[in-house]
């Protein structure tokens, strides 16, 4: 058969496979905005479903053939197609080790774990969720086997997330975090605090939300390609390039909850809404890695949501939108207030440096449990404890320590390493489009972000899976990931807040 004729069936067969997975996608993401609590069951029974009719379809004998026929004549595609054919083999060989039974039972156990979480959130009792917490470690440890590895079961799962990434090069890169970032903090820490009071007088929920929608639109969020709803957790989910939805929250008594929850999925959004369509199914139509999604957050939450250029071009429109609360608050006052460097309890909420003591936290309690180090029975107050070493703070209750992530519930294990993957990334990026963009920062005291939005579609956006995490790197910015950016970046940023010499 000719290869023109292999590759068109295997990209129909590819997009109907995509068809299932998205329209999974709309049930959960329906699950978590729209649907009413008794419909828990049966969408929980439709979403466990389709999941293994997805991977039924993926693992199919036909789609293995057919990859199989097409890497023989890898010579006669085109560079994007040939990438396509050897990452879908890489994904078809991963999950062909992870039967159908397997699969849906693995999404009814985090269905199921999910609905613990929030009862047990609700409850503010880690006791509720704690046997589907201990169901979920158990069929990760099975995953794991199945999937095989060397050195740590960590390594197998982490591989969903970040590929090419294992737990010994995490190891090596929180121990140059905590050699570099903790003395800085403790710096910080020493010098008179900057004043954020001013975010926690009341900024109802309506005004809020509407100032969320503008600054959405100023960043260049399509609303004819998404839109913005509520959630406990704020996530981002897409069904295709052209509907990539987000979710935010909102708290009446802390005016940053909202803001750069929104700004935060607003960067994962942009980066979903500008992967290219024309490869709608097919790896080059995916996002790199976690790590580099989670890049595209942090770089618009941290780089720009968080720079003094951005607030002079947008800080008179939330000042007059809030004027009884900020009327005597400046640009500069507010520039400082927002990047307060404080140790805090919530993750989602926490300052960009002792951001990475939380994950940190996360990262070795999930690995413990799954190499057979700590008993989920035990997890709590393991959590408590390195809450207590890592940022001197004393965890009160289960709803803000150990529940108040949703990562785990949904079998999420090896996930959290690429959030600090991706601040390191941000700045690495961010340090190049300011090379690239000389009036990159003037353009940002107009209110215009234009040229950023341009730099990181051509860039990062439309470049789909066309290369590794590493290879996008090194094209970008001339050298692989390297922690220095960061650092540099922390140190020059909060020297200047902090007033340190």
């Amino acid at each position: 058969m000719r290869t023109e004729t292999l590759y068109q069936d295997f990209k129909a067969r590819m997009a109907k496979q995509a068809d299932v997975s998205y329209t999974i996608g709309v049930l959960s993401w329906d699950k978590e905005v729209n649907m009413p609590s008794k419909g828990e069951r049966f969408r929980n029974q439709q979403i466990a479903t389709l999941s293994g009719i997805a991977h039924e379809m993926f693992t199919s004998d036909a789609i293995g053939e057919l990859l199989e026929q097409l890497d023989a004549k890898k010579d006669e595609l085109s560079f994007e197609e040939a990438r396509n054919i050897e990452l879908t083999k890489r994904d078809f060989h991963r999950n062909k080790k992870l039967n159908e039974a397997f699969v849906i039972r693995r999404s009814q156990l985090c269905s199921q774990a999910y609905d613990s979480w929030l009862k047990a959130k609700a409850a503010n009792d880690f006791s509720k969720f704690q046997a589907a917490f201990e169901e979920i470690i158990k069929i990760k440890q099975e995953e794991a086997a199945l999937l095989g590895y060397e050195a740590s079961p960590y390594n197998a799962l982490l591989e969903d997330y970040e590929p090419g990434y294992t737990a010994a090069m995490l190891d090596e890169l929180f121990a140059d975090v905590r050699a570099k970032l903790v003395d800085f903090v403790r710096e910080i820490r020493q010098q008179p605090q900057v004043d954020d009071s001013f975010l926690y007088q009341r900024y109802t929920k309506k005004k809020q939300w509407d100032f969320s929608i503008y600054l959405l639109k100023q960043l260049g969020y399509s609303f004819e390609a998404g839109r913005q709803d509520w959630s406990p957790h704020p996530f981002t989910i897409n069904f295709s390039a052209n509907d990539v939805r987000i979710t935010t929250r909102v708290n009446e008594r802390d005016l940053a909850t909202l803001l750069w929850s929104s700004i935060h999925e607003c960067g994962h959004a942009l980066y979903e809404q500008g992967l290219p369509t024309d490869y709608y199914g097919l790896p080059v139509g995916y996002y790199v890695s976690l790590g580099i999604h989670e890049s595209q957050s942090r770089l618009w939450e941290n780089n720009v949501g968080r720079s003094l250029a951005f607030w002079k071009g947008h800080y008179s429109k939330l000042q007059s939108t809030f004027s009884k609360q900020l009327s005597h608050v400046n640009v500069t006052q507010f520039y400082k207030g927002i990047n307060k460097i404080a140790p805090s309890l919530i993750r989602t909420e926490a300052d960009e440096l002792h951001y990475h003591f939380h994950i940190m936290t996360r990262y070795e309690l999930e690995k413990a449990m799954l190499e057979g180090d700590l008993s989920v029975k035990d997890v709590e107050s393991a959590w408590n404890e390195k809450y207590k070493n890592y940022l001197d703070l004393d965890v009160p209750d289960a709803k803000s320590g150990i529940l108040q992530d949703i990562h785990w519930a949904y079998g999420s294990i090896g996930y959290f390493p690429t959030y600090s993957l991706g601040s390191f990334y941000a700045a690495q990026f961010f340090s190049q489009a300011e090379k690239e963009i000389p009036t990159l920062r003037e353009e940002m005291e107009q209110g215009k972000t234009d040229s950023v939005l341009a730099w990181l579609r051509a860039n990062i956006h439309q470049q789909g899976r066309r290369y590794t995490a590493t290879e996008l790197c090194t094209k970008i910015t001339g050298e692989p990931l390297n922690f220095k950016y960061f650092y540099d970046y922390a140190k020059a940023k909060y020297s200047q807040i902090y007033d340190l010499k």
